[in-house]
């Protein structure tokens, strides 16, 4: 035996090696948090079976689930992205945990990069399962798959702007109250699951600029009516991205 077997090598950790470390951390932390499955698996599914089983909503012809599944999926990425991504980081922030991880050897930078990548592992599980639900309904989905997977990213990219943003300026208690009021506001009038035509023409008008219509009502155009690819709400979403994410840059507070 050398002598040197045992000498220690201080140093951090290579920053790929990092980040994929704090990624796998912060998912383990979403999946065991019990509030965090119902926000953005349970509500989602039983919202998908519930309205494709009862005709409570006039969702126009063809099956129910062609117009809800779309919307249900719209409705996923927000829970995880905004409302789920908003109160974790908000109290995360409000207990210290952020301003220690920021002082750590993993960037600042990386650190939210790991957080992102936590929510599109959980989002991939959230499609995956709501998928294999509609199908169980009688779904017949059809269009550009990378249409959607487009959509789907910058989805996630507006919210997480718009769910940081609202984590690194408010304190906990008030993230957690406005994180979960908006959820349900754009639940009922952001095109989910009752129709923008339903509402008020002035109102369709404004309803129809908000992130969760625009993917909701992108993603249906192409899973429901076979668009090829949805121009005008991945513009939306687009703007909604740099407008969320450059304030959330800019106005982020870690302490």
């Amino acid at each position: 035996m050398s002598a040197g077997t045992y000498t220690p090598l201080p140093g951090a950790a290579p920053l790929p090696r990092m980040i994929t470390a704090q990624a796998a951390l912060e998912t383990r932390m979403l999946l065991r948090n019990g509030e965090q499955l119902l926000l953005t698996v349970v509500i989602p599914a039983l919202l998908l079976v519930l309205f494709s089983a009862v005709d409570i909503v006039d969702t126009g012809s063809g099956e129910s689930v062609d117009f809800l599944a779309p919307g249900i999926l719209a409705l996923a990425v927000m829970s995880t992205a905004f409302t789920g991504q908003a109160i974790a980081t908000g109290f995360e922030r409000r207990y210290g945990v952020l301003k220690r991880l920021g002082a750590s050897p993993l960037p600042r930078w990386a650190l939210m990069t790991a957080k992102t990548l936590a929510v599109l592992v959980t989002e991939v599980l959230q499609v995956v399962l709501l998928t294999v639900i509609a199908f169980a309904l009688g779904w017949s989905p059809h269009g550009n798959p990378f249409a959607v997977l487009l959509l789907l990213v910058l989805g996630t990219a507006a919210f997480s702007g718009l769910g940081l943003l609202m984590a690194g300026t408010l304190k906990a208690e008030a993230t957690l109250a406005a994180a979960n009021l908006v959820f349900l506001l754009l639940l009922v009038g952001g095109g989910v699951i009752v129709p923008l035509d339903k509402f008020p023409d002035a109102v369709q008008s404004v309803l129809g600029l908000l992130p969760i219509a625009a993917l909701s009502d992108g993603l249906r155009d192409v899973l429901q009516h076979g668009a090829a690819m949805p121009w005008g709400d991945l513009g939306i979403l687009a703007v909604w991205a740099v407008l969320g994410l450059g304030a959330a840059a800019r106005f982020f507070r870690w302490e």
